[in-house]
């Protein structure tokens, strides 16, 4: 049985089936996609996306860390941000029960 259920979202909608139900997701799927909207709802990512000063980008880098840090399902200390490339950034984490989780921005 899982700890953590959720929707399935993709693309900005409800991933359906093939009998068109809303798949379902969870435990370390779940605490990803989360942490996703999370980041996503917090409004910084967009601010980091147009910010051209490095050390704001890395302050804003910063606080997006510390949003994620505030999720209880995961281990302390173990959420980071690194830019894959212009615009794209990973963030790693591990999570107390279900293994390491990444999630591509």
């Amino acid at each position: 049985m899982s700890e953590y259920v959720d929707l399935l979202i993709e693309h900005n909608d409800l991933a359906l089936d093939p009998s068109h139900q809303p798949r379902l997701i969870d435990d370390r799927g779940c605490i990803a996609q989360d942490i996703a909207h999370m980041i996503r709802d917090s409004g910084l990512l967009v601010t980091l996306v147009a910010e051209r000063d490095r050390l704001r980008q890395r302050d804003c880098i910063q606080q997006l860390e510390l949003l994620v840090e505030a999720d209880e399902r995961l281990v302390p200390g173990t959420a980071k941000i690194r830019t894959l490339e212009s615009g794209v950034y990973l963030v790693t984490a591990k999570t107390l029960k279900f293994g390491a989780v990444e999630i591509s921005l």
